[in-house]
């Protein structure tokens, strides 16, 4: 193990706050995690073991009894947990029997007394020692540095909440996305509506893609809270349903933002509502006939709208030949077919310079869709992705909502809802066939680069549950290919082995 450079220590008034310890703890736990609990009897490990359980568990009244003579428990729990009690052991190498090695390939131990485990545990352990102090407990947390960083960064959230009034909130895991830095939590008030937290710490830059710059640089991905808190202002402004943001610390990456619910636009069985679907159709024609502005202040800051620029739909569409057709083919694309491709994509994106413009949000679908039953017409659909919002053409949100990533889209509605968006837009300037052109392009040009991100998740980042939206992908792909402009860029991609049958 490599040591932090000091222990993380903290006084703990109460029982209490013991279990709200616990159960923010829960929070920085991962598959693969050894937690040893040092202490005295009466010193408070098995209450924060059946804490951070409960808080795993989301069940604050699971029975949790001491493994004292059973000697481990298991738990199913959002991520599976076995609780050690080794006091009764005779030897450490039963420590093997028991199935610590088992546990640890896809769940946590928790283990009381591992003094009797003598060096059985794993050097990668996270040590933390309970101690009386005064009518409370002293706790004190050794581990690796990346494992304290995530201890350390679920008590700065814990600090924060205590700052803005919600020191005593239970807190919750609600999800993660395919970001591998932004996470979310449900915040439980002592009194009041819960809350949804999103916890963003700054990422790393990554390294350089073109012209010494990483590639969220490139394609203007946000790397901090400032977009989110800007963009959805502008859209709450404007009467969109957004959720109203509570409290904020930008530097930081820590908001807390109003709970829209988790009904969505997708029935039990994972298919789509049309109703909701068209709703959100609709709410994008409304968005599209408004003005939005390029500058936003927030606070003391001055948030510019960035542009979807050729260079930022290039990069974003490279990942087909850099991830999807190496993985499909076992080797690199040649260079000279590398080259190809981004002609006709040099080629496609000068067509989109007639295209309608506006605010652009990005991630238009499904999982980012809520339904907000007790309001009205397009009030209705509840947006809670915007970050990476830019200028650019409106086909590519609508493109977003017809071809949804993460749901297998009727053909016959996904014309329905594109239909229904196209009778909203009564402008004398919106010409059709243009936007048609440019729904074909920007579909194809968001399926390309999908078809790479699956890949790239499941290679880079560990993350294989992405790939089965693959199919999907390709078969959108595949129907937008029809369009006269895209037969170049289809020809090419059928020459390059892909299979783009649906």
């Amino acid at each position: 193990m490599q040591p932090s450079e000091a222990p993380f220590t903290l006084h703990l008034a109460d029982e209490s706050r013991t279990i709200l310890f616990g159960e923010d703890l829960a929070l920085a736990l991962k598959a693969g995690d050894c937690l040893a609990l040092h202490g005295d009897l009466g010193s408070g490990k098995s209450t924060l073991s059946r804490a951070m359980i409960r808080a795993m568990a989301d069940d604050p009244v699971l029975e949790v009894p001491s493994p004292t003579f059973t000697l481990v428990q298991n738990y199913r729990t959002r991520i599976p947990i076995a609780h050690f009690d080794l006091y009764r052991i005779g030897d450490p190498d039963e420590l093997f029997e028991l199935g610590l090695e088992e546990v640890l390939e896809d769940g946590i131990a928790l283990v009381e007394w591992p003094e009797m485990a003598g060096g059985n545990l794993p050097e990668t352990a996270i040590h933390l020692t309970l101690s009386h102090e005064g009518s409370g407990r002293a706790v004190s947390i050794t581990g690796s540095e990346k494992t304290m960083s995530r201890i350390r960064r679920v008590m700065k959230i814990r600090d924060f909440l205590s700052r803005h009034g919600y020191g005593s909130a239970r807190r919750r895991f609600l999800s993660g996305d395919a970001s591998i830095f932004r996470a979310y939590e449900i915040i439980h008030p002592e009194s009041g509506e819960p809350q949804v937290l999103m916890d963003w710490p700054k990422p790393p830059l990554g390294a350089p893609v073109l012209d010494g710059k990483p590639y969220a640089e490139v394609a203007h991905l946000a790397t901090n809270a400032l977009p989110f808190i800007a963009i959805g202002n502008a859209l709450h402004e404007r009467g969109f349903s957004t959720p109203a943001i509570r409290a904020a610390d930008r530097d930081d990456g820590i908001l807390i933002m109003e709970d829209l619910g988790r009904d969505g636009v997708l029935d039990e069985a994972g298919r789509p509502i049309e109703e909701r679907y068209m709703e959100s159709a609709a709410c994008l024609a409304r968005l599209h006939d408004q003005a939005v502005p390029r500058d936003i202040p927030v606070d003391d800051a001055l948030y510019h709208v960035p542009e979807f620029d050729p260079t930022a739909m290039k990069i974003e569409v490279s990942l087909l030949p850099d991830w999807h057709l190496p993985w499909k083919s076992g080797h690199p694309v040649e260079p000279a077919r590398r080259d190809e491709y981004f002609a006709i994509w040099d080629e496609l994106i000068d067509i989109l310079h007639g295209a309608e413009t506006h605010l652009l949000l990005r991630d238009y679908h499904s999982p980012n869709l809520i339904w907000l039953a007790d309001r009205t017409g397009t009030d209705r659909v509840g947006i809670i992705d915007f970050q990476d919002a830019m200028i650019g053409p409106t086909a590519y949100d609508v493109a977003s909502l017809v071809q949804d990533a993460r749901v297998d889209m009727d053909p016959a509605l996904s014309e329905r809802l594109l239909r229904h968006y196209l009778s909203l837009r009564t402008s004398s300037s919106f010409d059709e066939d243009n936007f048609r052109t440019a729904f074909a392009i920007m579909a194809a040009q968001r399926n390309c680069k999908l078809a790479g991100i699956w890949v790239r998740l499941l290679q880079r980042d560990g993350k294989p549950y992405y790939m089965k939206h693959m199919p999907r992908t390709l078969s959108y792909l595949n129907s937008v290919f029809r369009h006269p402009a895209l037969q170049r860029l289809k020809t090419w991609c059928l020459d390059a082995g892909m299979e783009l049958e649906p």
